[in-house]
């Protein structure tokens, strides 16, 4: 009886410490209830379907780019009812995506309510007035098949996102599709390039939002298959690349086509000045009443992304240095930038020969493939990625770890959305940049953009030999440095101008004097004050010169007489390019002349039948002397 009793107490015991434990539980589960932060989408204002759809996605406080941009898009400052134009600046990464397809879809669900309320409001009078006359009420219109081409109409959408390449467009429709999975009745259409036209006009069905890369999207819009005068919203992604060059006239056009809309959005991760000047003229009023949003500045973007310089002797060295970074453990996904797309496929090629689980994507790949190797990317088939600038802006895989430049972007704008690829949403990611001693104007155009500097690192073992320039540093040439011009073989000192010194000597001896190609005088033929016009002093200038030592070519001022720096014998060689001689100075035509002169010693043809090139005497015809022809 006594072991029955204590163990009965022992379980009593047992079920007041768990009811106590529990109790704690309960108290501490009601102060996090109370402490939690209130959803930031539900104090922005958005519509309840868009803020069930992002707390799928796993968020519920808005980013700061979104904190600012959506209040204005949703029209919450204008005057009068106005929308008001927005330009917004943001590093990659920080959700500048929903920052303007949240607002616009709000709106787009508020308008579909709106015309559901008034179809039913309609009906509903119908129906009040055929009971009245005592007649049945009328049928609800059935849904139309949009694929049947007897139900054909061209698509009208309400809101139109143009992109600049084609993964960052199915990137952008992506997130609008997650977006309104809890919307009924809204639709949302990807048009882009390399995609078969029926599939893409049987969406563009009812379509209410389209995300479009601009060329399909103006090729279906000349055939008819779309119209944009019911476009109320215009949101331009990647805005300076879309306001570059190459998109500018399809910008221009899709502009007037929707003159009529309510609003301009324009997103980047970049806004260089002149790109601004641009995009005031797609604005409202030439841009008088545009807000612009700069959510970091530059020198404050990618605190978060680790950015490590290596500097390479040559192709081998870069080479051998990529393949140490990628046999490393750390690395879960990376994207290798290449320059060209030779460079990318020879590039991948290599490393899947290696062993490495790795693809290229490129423009000149069919979009089908594209579109498999990015899924098979997404889904970590794949763990390298060698790709060109095509990939530099759209592609948002969370478990990309590293970004190797490989080889360097042609514009330093680039290089922001290049390493941006990695340390998405908050994360931490890690940039890594090779370059050898040709790429330092590239490198240093970059610190200069990104208002930060490299710090170089070396690998053990895999040192550079070169001696390469020092962080911050700025190069004084596209060949050399230093301002006097000093160098006597590829790459002496530049001076000011470009080119630099090199090419083959000092000051009266490479292309154009102290300056290269100098900055004062750019027509040929006009020296400067410092001996000029592609060569050396003005009575050394150009193939023409006459002789001073005998060092060229020929006796004559001809092809190659050009002093100390001509193209013959002269000690430092390699003569500069100058002004021709003129006709009638160069050898005449005969017998070629021995190896390392072009002119002979004396006439190939003389009248009084002087030595020819081989010192042969010329004997001039004489018809006397010419023996008989045999009789026949």
């Amino acid at each position: 009886m006594t072991d029955t009793f204590q163990v009965q107490g022992d379980f009593a015991a047992a079920d007041a410490a768990i009811s106590e434990v529990s109790l704690q539980d309960a108290t501490v589960m009601a102060d996090d209830a109370v402490t939690a932060e209130p959803n930031g989408f539900i104090e922005l204002g958005l519509a309840p379907e868009l803020v069930q759809a992002v707390a799928d996605l796993g968020y519920t406080q808005p980013t700061t780019v979104q904190q600012k941009a959506i209040p204005l898009a949703m029209g919450a400052g204008g005057e009068n009812g106005r929308y008001i134009d927005l330009m917004v600046s943001s590093q990659t990464g920080s959700g500048k995506t929903a920052a303007f397809l949240l607002p616009v879809l709000h709106t787009l669900i508020g308008q579909l309510a709106e015309n559901e309320a008034a179809a039913r409001a309609e009906y509903e009078r119908a129906a009040a007035e055929a009971i009245a006359r005592g007649e049945a009420p009328p049928k609800r219109p059935k849904r139309k098949d949009p694929t049947n081409a007897r139900n054909f109409k061209p698509a009208t959408p309400g809101a139109l996102i143009l992109c600049p390449t084609r993964e960052l467009a199915q990137q952008v429709a992506h997130d609008a599709i997650d977006l309104v999975k809890h919307t009924r009745g809204l639709r949302v259409a990807n048009v882009v390039g390399g995609m078969p036209y029926q599939l893409q006009i049987a969406k563009l069905q009812n379509a209410d939002l389209v995300v479009a890369t601009p060329g399909r999207l103006l090729d279906l819009q000349r055939s008819m298959q779309i119209k944009l005068d019911k476009v109320q919203f215009l949101v331009v992604d990647e805005a300076d690349r879309m306001l570059d060059l190459g998109f500018s006239d399809d910008l221009a056009e899709v502009n007037q086509l929707t003159s009529q809309r309510k609003q301009t959005m324009m997103f980047s991760a970049t806004f260089a000045p002149r790109i601004q000047q641009l995009a005031m003229r797609v604005m409202h009023d030439n841009g008088s009443s545009v807000k612009k949003i700069q959510n970091d500045a530059p020198h404050e973007k990618h605190v978060n992304i680790k950015q490590v310089l290596y500097w390479a002797d040559n192709a081998q060295h870069k080479r051998k240095m990529l393949d140490h970074w990628l046999r490393d453990t750390s690395i879960n996904q990376a994207i290798v930038f290449a320059s060209t797309q030779v460079e990318c496929d020879g590039l991948a090629n290599d490393l899947q020969q290696e062993g490495f689980s790795a693809v290229a994507l490129h423009g000149a790949l069919s979009q089908g493939l594209r579109n498999r190797r990015l899924m098979a990317l997404r889904q970590g088939q794949v763990q390298i990625l060698v790709a060109t600038d095509v990939a530099a802006r759209g592609i948002d895989v969370p478990t990309i770890t590293h970004v190797f430049n490989y080889g360097l972007p042609m514009k330093a704008e680039d290089y922001t959305h290049r390493i941006g690829r990695t340390g998405r949403a908050g994360r931490d990611g890690l940039a890594i940049t090779f370059a050898e001693f040709r790429d330092r104007r590239k490198i240093f155009d970059i610190e200069g953009h990104t208002h930060q500097q490299f710090k170089p690192e070396v690998i053990p073992g895999l040192e550079p030999v070169q001696r390469f320039p020092q962080p911050g540093s700025r190069p004084q040439g596209d060949f050399g440095g230093g301002r006097s011009g000093g160098g006597r073989k590829f790459g002496g000192g530049g001076g000011r101008g470009g080119f630099g010194g090199g090419f083959g000597g000092d000051r009266e001896r490479n292309f154009g004097g102290a300056s290269g190609f100098n900055d004062r005088q750019r027509v040929q033929g006009r020296p400067d004050d410092r001996g000029g016009n592609f060569g050396g002093p003005r009575e050394d200038r150009g193939f023409a010169a006459p002789r001073r030592d005998g060092e060229g070519y020929g006796r004559k001022p001809g092809f190659g007489d050009s002093g100390r720096g001509g193209f013959g014998d002269g000690p430092r060689g390699g003569a500069p390019r100058g002004d021709f001689a003129p006709r009638g100075d160069f050898a005449p035509r005969g017998e070629m002349a021995p190896r390392g002169e072009f002119a002979p010693r004396k006439p190939a043809f003389s009248k009084h039948g002087g030595g020819g090139a081989g010192g042969k005497p010329f004997a001039p015809h004489d018809a006397r002397k010419r023996p008989a022809r045999p009789a026949r």
